[in-house]
């Protein structure tokens, strides 16, 4: 069964927009990766062994839908499957260097907030 969002959402200014197309653990991943090459539905799994394949495979076509990435499916046997950045795809990759860098720059400040935080929760 597909979820049904309750609450339409709010696309009141450029954050509401930004959190409704990129909202998802592995999106923002997926989009780095799609830019560095890796088209296929295998190596971005392998690249986020985290991730299930079911859920890549609903993230992907959530980007896909926001048109941010295009899928194009070649008639062998069996199907396969490529990714690409669209356009507007492309236009994001310089914001997600950003805070790449931005993590990078405070990563050990984050690390300890973010285990203290998980720590708290155990306990």
């Amino acid at each position: 069964m597909m979820y049904e969002r309750k609450i339409p959402p709010n696309l009141n200014c450029g954050l509401d927009l930004i959190s409704e197309v990129l909202y998802g653990k592995w999106k923002i991943r997926l989009l780095w990766f799609i830019n560095e090459g890796l088209q296929r539905p295998s190596e971005l799994q392998r690249k986020i062994p985290d991730a299930s394949r079911r859920v890549l495979n609903m993230q992907l076509n959530e980007l896909e839908k926001h048109e941010l990435v295009t899928k194009k499916i070649y008639p062998v046997v069996p199907p396969k499957v490529e990714y690409s950045l669209t356009g507007l795809g492309q236009t994001l990759i310089p914001v997600i260097s950003v805070l790449g860098q931005w993590g990078d720059e405070n990563e050990e400040h984050l690390r300890r907030i973010i285990l203290n935080n998980l720590k708290d929760r155990m306990e």
